[in-house]
């Protein structure tokens, strides 16, 4: 978990916030942070939904505010 800030930034190129939040689920990994981009389009005020910066990526863009990253992991963990 200490690791998260680093590596987030770099997979999801985004800005590592405090209030940022890394969930595994399965082979799933869903990634939520604040928005820091600008977006050059008109925005859905409740949800917008593209396709990631990296290929395989959903990102889903919450009250213009929470940015949510849903992915295939890249580790499978076991338990």
């Amino acid at each position: 978990m200490k690791n998260l800030g680093n590596s987030s930034r770099i997979r999801y190129s985004v800005k590592s916030t405090p209030s940022s939040l890394q969930i595994h689920l399965g082979r799933w990994e869903i990634f939520v942070c604040r928005d820091c981009r600008k977006r050059r389009y008109k925005v859905h005020p409740i949800a917008d939904i593209s396709t990631g910066i990296e290929a395989g990526q959903l990102e889903v863009l919450l009250f213009r505010k929470w940015l949510a990253i849903v992915s295939k992991s890249r580790k499978h963990f076991r338990h």
